[in-house]
């Protein structure tokens, strides 16, 4: 994701470690991957990355993204489900023993 952001900024960046690894799991070192820049580059790439984290730090929580979507009614009508199956869950267990005693 590292050297497609900077990709998309112009910046020749080059990937070098596991990226082609013949190892399906790769742990520690083998997992390394490192991403190189071209030395004329370099201030560039980390103006590009130091905006990133500037703009994600400043960005609004996740939880305020949603806002105004149907996403909290799909969660209430889950809590409605469950509130009906626990409510006829109980009803037939009375039944079952109001016939039981009868």
């Amino acid at each position: 994701m590292l050297a497609a952001r900077l990709r998309s900024e112009g910046i020749d960046a080059r990937l070098v470690g596991a990226v082609a690894s013949t190892y399906g799991l790769t742990v520690g070192d083998m997992a390394r991957i490192d991403v190189y820049v071209p030395e004329d580059q370099l201030d560039d790439a980390t103006y590009v990355l130091l905006a990133d984290e500037v703009d994600a730090t400043l960005a609004a929580p996740t939880e305020w993204w949603d806002a105004g979507s149907d996403r909290p009614a799909s969660r209430r009508s889950w809590l409605w489900w469950v509130a009906a199956t626990l409510l006829a869950t109980t009803l037939f267990g009375v039944a079952v023993g109001l016939l039981h005693h009868w």
